[in-house]
């Protein structure tokens, strides 16, 4: 949370626009797919969607509307990208799911990585068609010379390495989760003091920051926790999961029905409320089902980045989609239903990115595996 904080206060993303948008400003839709691109860059160092949608914002949607891009596809490009936050790790809601299923933290991070790039590259070429479709929509700008491309790459290098350290120290074994998020809040801390030109006010505002949204994480784990004290002593999820696999219903379909519900879930709830008021219930489902075979912990790792990208869904589908309200407010001279029409496109990227998940578990798998999980 406070690596997130530093980023968002320190003016790190302003560098990670400039980064992207020098290697893809200069085609079609290229500053719309550099604000997809930085938003997954940010979302490595953040963990928080909202936060990410916020920040990158204020930085790419003067700059889309400043080279003529349409409302519906900077808003919605936005949107969809802020979403990004949560799913390149590290990611908030990935802990609260370890914390719930006592899987490691580190191999959910490494199993989200893959589907967080394809999520990143499928929202940019739906930014690509979109253009080809309406070629008004999204022009080019200007090509930057290498020496500027260059400088944003060195200037963009520490963040990477940031990412990399908490990364590949948490999953390395060399750093806890807590030992490396404290390495990687120092070294944002520092880049954000160097780079970004914080100061007292933004330090201050980063600890005050970090203290809300700890303390609301902790408030909701408090009462998540009763709730599953509760359910426990109901034996409620081991007796709906033992009647579902009595059911004979196949396990795609069952696994089907819970993602849609979770969609429903989006209308009315946050990222964090879905995740912390149903794995207790619909875990132990999936795992007393089988699909293709897979292991315990395999299917674990893939039923928590199946939930976390399709709770990813409810930050912009109507009629809550916190981050379209989010760029929205931003976007004053853009009219709501504009905003929701942009993020139609990338909600259908959304879906085969799901059904690819669902049908190859091995996308969320196979850094784990590689890396001798």
């Amino acid at each position: 949370m406070l690596m997130g904080q530093f980023a968002t206060h320190g003016g790190l993303s302003r560098g990670l626009f400039r980064f992207v948008s020098a290697y893809l400003g200069h085609r079609p839709g290229g500053i719309a797919m550099a604000a997809v691109g930085a938003c997954a860059g940010f979302g490595a160092i953040c963990g928080s969607s909202l936060a990410t949608a916020a920040t990158m914002g204020q930085v790419a949607l003067p700059e889309l509307r400043r080279h003529g891009y349409s409302g519906s596809l900077a808003t919605g490009a936005l949107a969809a990208g802020g979403t990004l936050g949560i799913m390149i790790p590290p990611s908030v809601p990935l802990v609260i799911y370890a914390i719930l299923t006592q899987e490691s933290i580190g191999k959910l991070f490494m199993a989200a990585v893959l589907p967080g790039l394809i999520a990143m590259v499928g929202y940019m070429l739906v930014i690509r068609l979109l253009v080809a479709w309406r070629p008004g929509s999204g022009p080019a700008g200007a090509r930057a010379p290498w020496s500027v491309r260059l400088k944003t790459l060195l200037e963009v290098l520490p963040v990477l390495l940031v990412f990399v350290v908490v990364i590949v120290g948490i999953y390395g074994g060399w750093a806890n989760p807590t030992e490396a998020a404290a390495i990687g809040a120092a070294a944002c801390g520092v880049l954000a003091v160097v780079t970004g030109g914080m100061r007292w006010k933004g330090l201050l505002a980063s600890s005050l920051g970090t203290a809300q949204a700890t303390a609301m994480i902790y408030l909701v784990l408090i009462g998540a926790d009763m709730l599953n004290t509760t359910l426990a002593l109901s034996q409620m999820p081991g007796e709906l999961a033992a009647w579902v696999k009595a059911s004979g219903m196949p396990p795609l379909l069952v696994l089907a029905m819970i993602l849609v519900i979770y969609i429903f879930l989006g209308c009315v709830m946050d990222s964090l409320a879905m995740i912390l008021l149903t794995i207790p219930i619909f875990y132990p489902m999936i795992m007393g089902l089988d699909f293709w075979g897979m292991a315990g912990p395999d299917k674990s790792i893939w039923f928590g980045i199946l939930a976390l990208m399709v709770v990813e869904i409810g930050l912009v589908h109507p009629p809550v989609g916190l981050n379209v309200y989010i760029i929205n407010r931003l976007a004053k001279d853009v009219p709501l239903v504009e905003t929701f029409k942009g993020v139609v496109p990338f909600l259908l990227s959304d879906l085969v990115r799901i059904v690819a998940l669902v049908l190859f578990p091995s996308l969320s798998l196979v850094l784990v595996k590689s890396f001798g999980g």
